[in-house]
């Protein structure tokens, strides 16, 4: 006998994370948390000479603007949690290189304190 495959009718309510309300405040979070990171990029492009933290802002804004229309909750999950993970992965990166050049720092000034 072949396995049963569970489909969910289509007169479940979606659950409490998957409300309007709150995809709506999760988008609005993750996107004041792309903007708060990106003013975290300080230099230009090499290309166009455009500072890196306004060219982030306004292609975030773009992508934001373009996600509004979708409507299926599980793609704006998947979206939300994409870029959440993208968020945190930028980050941790700055993070790592900030305590790297900390490093690099305390150790040129022991070797000056000779």
């Amino acid at each position: 006998m072949p396995p049963k495959i569970w489909v969910p009718s289509q007169s479940i309510t979606p659950a409490k994370h998957l409300t309007e309300r709150t995809r709506r405040k999760e988008a609005l979070s993750l996107y004041r948390e792309i903007l708060r990171t990106a003013k975290h990029f300080h230099w230009a492009d090499e290309k166009t000479g455009e500072p890196w933290n306004q060219k982030l802002q306004k292609q975030a804004r773009k992508e934001f603007e373009e996600s509004k229309r979708e409507t299926d909750p599980l793609i704006i999950a998947r979206m939300l949690v994409t870029g959440r993970d993208c968020v945190q992965q930028v980050q941790n990166r700055f993070n790592e290189a900030t305590q790297a050049a900390w490093k690099r720092i305390s150790k040129d000034s022991e070797r000056r304190d000779f």
